[in-house]
């Protein structure tokens, strides 16, 4: 069950770096208008948050 758990949070950790990486790609690829430089920030701060707590979890 442990080793579920940390698989599931490894994953967690790699899609937020990915999001925080990747973030203008990915607004470019969603959102076609308004201000993509608010939607990129946004994204990175999910990604950021998404990543922590899967370290989060991974680490306890």
């Amino acid at each position: 069950m442990e080793a579920v758990v940390n698989i599931i949070a490894l994953v967690m950790a790699l899609v937020g770096v990915v999001m925080v990486y990747d973030a203008r790609l990915i607004t470019r690829k969603l959102f076609g208008f308004g201000d993509q430089n608010q939607a990129a920030w946004g994204l990175k701060i999910l990604g950021f948050i998404i990543a922590i707590i899967g370290a989060l979890i991974i680490y306890f």
